[in-house]
């Protein structure tokens, strides 16, 4: 494999390679693994300096681990813990660099597009910077700026990190279990998407509108004419930090609507609509002063396709009823399943998780956690889970803490319960959709066209003696068998339909001949009919049911 040589390149690499020293177990390239290089179990002081590096060597690294956070099937629950806690908060960029990059982006000066920008952010991060700004209208709004030089350096990094996942792969046991190119794959699409601040408007106009129906919740619009690949303008929403709300705010607000219904929108995100916010922690969900909550910084988003859809629904709603062996069921379809795989040792420690996971409170248990503990069971026992699952997992998780901060008596398996049958609802409707209905319409017409040439084409090789059955492993005798006792049901079937219609024709039909009042011819019909359904239906009892039972 060839390496570039850059400076830059060579500098990453001794950061990277120290990381891994340091964080890593003492074999041929020091992977993460969930013991420590001395053999012992990861702690938290181990975490957290892992924290502290990734948050030293830029945004790159700041967003690895954002994304690392959720890889339960990877990392120690302790590892897992200090990544969520990964600050995103760097010293602010000089406010002529923002000047000029707004100036060049929207194509006017500053003084000539805004009334008013305040030159000291409201909020600084690794990729970008937020300020506080009124149109010439006199509208409010907040204007995200992409740090200059951002974009290269997290290309370059993206580089030196996709060519050591492709060495780890190729060259350890390690790699070849997890995969780590893929991984790397998936965070270079999340990455750049979120560089370019046109794909995060089209992320804010399309929660806005699925999110229509909840009136206590609101979701800032973006400015189009102010709006490029590095500037980012939309409304501004007033409010605090959920996570900053102190007893007396929370007297004042009704949280146990406010949780519930942002648990209800999520849920609706995750298995309606298929696209998520996905990073929805308390400093991302803001207090109104109208007293709803405002869902701000949609950089980061997950999609949900319908397959995965409705297998999440299974999941949740087994899990919120405490069914442990359908749990484990429906985590075995979802996840990729390696060399490993101990399927009696995964419904094992599924069914104890669930039973100890039932009938608790936000306060007191985390939902978000317990999907977190899935996918790091199904880790342990060589069930690889899908990325959108841990994904979905951290969704809850910082879901969990707004609820909490809101409601501190808020239950989720309850809230889940509870939606359920509107979301089933919901998906019902979807199916029902103009849409999908000309898809079907469009598929029984080819059906219907293309069923007589196929037919002709079995006739055909019944006709010329080509009809084959390949069939292994079947008793061809037994097999015969069946297909006479089949044929017989199936002709007597035809034949006591005939009866009965023939009698029913035969009824207005007036003769001399009567029984009952009735034609007599009619009647025997009907009678010869009776006899042989009844007939046919001991006969299956008899014969097929015994049989049935052998069998077992």
């Amino acid at each position: 494999m060839a390496l570039s040589l850059s400076a830059h390149h060579l500098a990453r690499y001794k950061d990277i390679g120290a990381l891994l020293v340091k964080h890593g177990r003492a074999d041929g390239l020091r992977e993460f693994d969930r013991d420590d290089p001395d053999g012992g179990p990861a702690t938290e002081a181990d975490a957290e300096k892992l924290v502290t590096d990734l948050e030293s060597m830029g945004p790159t690294f700041i967003k690895l681990g954002q994304l690392l956070s959720t890889r339960a099937d990877l990392l120690p629950p302790v590892y897992l813990d200090a990544l969520t806690r990964l600050q995103d908060n760097v010293e602010p960029v000089a406010f002529e660099a923002i000047e000029e990059t707004v100036t060049t982006e929207i194509g006017a000066r500053m003084s000539k597009a805004f009334q008013f920008f305040d030159a000291k952010p409201l909020a600084s991060a690794s990729l970008g910077q937020v300020h506080r700004a009124v149109l010439r209208d006199g509208r409010p709004v907040a204007v995200k700026v992409q740090r200059p030089g951002v974009r290269k350096q997290v290309v370059e990094d993206m580089e030196v990190i996709e060519e050591l996942a492709d060495f780890v792969d190729s060259h350890t046991k390690l790699g070849r279990s997890y995969g780590f190119g893929g991984m790397v794959d998936e965070f270079r699409r999340s990455i750049m998407a979120e560089l370019d601040y046109r794909v995060e408007a089209a992320n804010l106009r399309l929660l806005g509108a699925n999110l229509e129906d909840y009136d206590r919740i609101v979701v800032p619009q973006p400015i189009d004419d102010y709006t490029t690949s590095l500037v980012l303008t939309m409304d501004m929403v007033e409010g605090r930090n959920v996570g900053a709300l102190g007893p007396l705010a929370r007297q004042e607000t009704d949280g146990a609507a406010l949780a519930k219904q942002l648990f209800d929108a999520y849920l609706d995100q995750i298995l309606v609509n298929g696209f998520v916010h996905a990073d929805p922690h308390p400093g991302n969900v803001l207090l109104t002063a109208d007293r709803r909550l405002a869902l701000i910084d949609l950089g980061m988003v997950t999609r949900v396709g319908p397959e995965l859809q409705d297998a999440l629904v299974r999941l949740l709603v087994a899990l919120s009823e405490g069914h442990g062996r359908e749990v484990s069921g429906v985590m075995a379809g979802l996840g990729e399943k390696r060399d490993n795989w101990d399927p009696a040792r995964f419904e094992r420690e599924i069914v104890t998780l669930v039973q100890e996971h039932q009938a608790v409170t936000v306060g007191n248990l985390e939902a978000g956690r317990v999907v977190g503990e899935l996918a790091h069971i199904a880790g342990d026992c060589g069930l690889r889970p899908p990325a959108e699952l841990t994904m979905l997992g951290k969704t809850l998780l910082n879901l969990d803490q707004v609820a909490g901060k809101l409601d501190p008596d808020f239950d989720p398996n309850a809230a889940i319960q509870d939606h359920v049958g509107e979301i089933m609802r919901r998906k019902m409707l979807q199916s029902a959709s103009p849409a999908n209905l000309l898809a079907a319409a469009m598929d029984a017409k080819e059906f219907a066209e293309k069923l007589p040439g196929r037919v002709n084409k079995v006739m055909d090789a019944l006709a010329e003696g080509q009809m084959t059955l390949n069939i292994q492993g079947i008793d061809e005798k037994e097999l015969m068998r069946g297909i006479q006792k089949l044929a017989n049901r199936l002709t007597m079937g035809l034949v006591i339909a005939a009866l009965i219609i023939g009698a029913a024709m035969l009824m207005r039909i007036d003769t001399k001949s009567k029984l009952f009042g009735y034609p007599s011819v009619a009647i025997v019909c009907f009678m010869v009919a009776t006899l042989a359904g009844v007939f046919l239906v001991l006969n299956s009892l008899l014969h097929d049911l015994p049989q049935r039972r052998r069998r077992r």
